[in-house]
């Protein structure tokens, strides 16, 4: 791989919002253009446009249905379709005929058809590719089910053996993954790379598992590459009260995963973070809402605030919504000004731990269970289903009391973190030494 022009595709599931997604992205670019500053690169993405212009490099689709903000399909039905199926919906048997007609003789040979095409014009592209990189953090997984993350990675990855383009997997998250379809998928695309690295001990185990025996390697997520100037003293130094930054999501919400959806479970989540969030204004801190997801994370938010404001008649004035975020950049910044931070997400705790900002976690995935593990926070970590808020309450006051052992204890797990990626990033991409 060593070259000075080399031509490299970064895939990655990027487009719907997730600002942590963008940030693995944004310093795999640079660390690459670091090592190999004639390197031609382009994205593969899930919202090639929104990809293009975060990080001004070409981009292109890696499946037929695309992205917007919020992980929604980017293409629209036609007014004459829409009418049709709302006409349908009012008649049970010409409803069931048209789904039959539609699914066997128009939707399934145009789907194959478009498919196909589609896998064409990707060889076309990868056929200008020198090397293919995987990279972000949940990439192994089936969200969606089978035919979304996992064969789009194994159709990728197959396409690049074909045409003998070698093939990175840079960090990657494993799980969940429990169709046969998804285990077959996943386990022939990592076969066929020739290199591969999981963001921890628990994704390789769970491949291992599901029945891949290859080589492998463990690295920190590739966002804890990114450089961020982390204040050598407290934020609160100075004001009479420290920031308590609560970043919500919408877990189990219907309006986002309907593979999950629990309205239920979802409304006591953001209950529960009402209450707790009552209880710091009553304790004299100061509250910033926030989001790591600018796709979906502001359904959340909003409907926190309604909560606040109809059950604890809380002004909007007594908190700050940072909602004008549009880049992890931006994000990064406003998280420099809180004092703690109390997330849901697991790039949450990725940024808070990049500025050295106490965390407590209220934990949606194992991943997030395992950062905090690691990090040695596990005291600090709760699980986002099972939680009360007397827990909660207890669990921020001894991240307050032991504050300043908790950020001696970051720091130097950040600085194993960043050598470790150091060390990788001149290993996989090592510097070139002609022009």
């Amino acid at each position: 791989m060593e070259r000075t022009y080399t031509n490299i595709g970064l895939l990655h599931h990027v487009g719907g919002g997730n600002l942590g997604d963008d940030a693995t992205l944004d310093v795999v670019v640079h660390n690459i253009k670091r090592r190999w500053p004639h390197a031609v690169l382009v994205a593969l993405s899930m919202n090639p446009g929104d990809t293009q212009e975060r990080h001004g490099i070409p981009s292109y689709p890696i499946r037929t249905k695309t992205w917007r903000f919020g992980y929604e399909p980017a293409r629209t039905e036609t007014s004459l379709k829409a009418t049709v199926k709302a006409l349908a919906s009012k008649h049970k048997l010409l409803s069931c005929l048209l789904k039959t007609t539609n699914t066997l003789a128009i939707r399934l040979p145009r789907s194959v058809f478009r498919e196909v095409s589609f896998l064409a014009a990707s060889r076309r592209i990868m056929r200008s590719l020198d090397l293919l990189v995987v990279s972000g953090g949940g990439q192994l997984t089936e969200w969606g089910g089978p035919w979304r993350f996992p064969y789009t990675l194994f159709k990728w990855v197959f396409l690049a053996r074909s045409v003998r383009v070698r093939c990175v997997f840079l960090n990657v998250g494993a799980g969940p993954l429990s169709h046969p379809l998804s285990k077959f998928f996943v386990t022939r695309a990592l076969r066929a790379a020739d290199y591969l690295s999981f963001r921890d001990e628990e994704s390789r185990a769970l491949v291992h598992r599901i029945g891949f025996t290859g080589e492998s390697q463990v690295c920190p997520d590739s966002a804890y590459s990114l450089e961020v100037s982390t204040p050598t003293v407290a934020s609160s130094q100075g004001r009479e009260q420290s920031v308590v930054g609560v970043g919500p999501m919408p877990y189990c919400d219907p309006r986002v995963d309907p593979a999950e959806k629990n309205q239920a479970v979802y409304d006591e989540v953001i209950r529960k973070l009402a209450m707790f969030s009552s209880w710091l204004v009553a304790h004299s801190y100061s509250i910033a809402l926030f989001g790591t997801d600018i796709g979906v994370d502001p359904l959340a938010i909003e409907d926190l605030q309604e909560a606040l404001r109809k059950r604890h008649h809380m002004a909007a004035g007594q908190y700050v919504v940072n909602d004008g975020v549009k880049s992890h950049h931006e994000l990064v910044a406003t998280m420099s000004g809180l004092d703690y931070v109390v997330t849901c997400r697991f790039h949450g705790v990725v940024f808070a731990h990049l500025l050295n900002k106490p965390v407590l976690a209220v934990a949606h995935h194992p991943k997030v269970t395992h950062l905090m593990s690691d990090l040695g926070l596990s005291a600090y970590c709760i699980d986002i289903r099972s939680f009360d808020v007397t827990l909660l309450v207890d669990r921020f006051t001894a991240l307050v009391r032991n504050s300043d052992e908790i950020r001696s204890r970051m720091r130097a797990r950040l600085a194993t973190y960043k050598q470790r990626l150091e060390g990788q990033f001149d290993n996989v991409f090592p510097h070139c030494t002609t022009v």
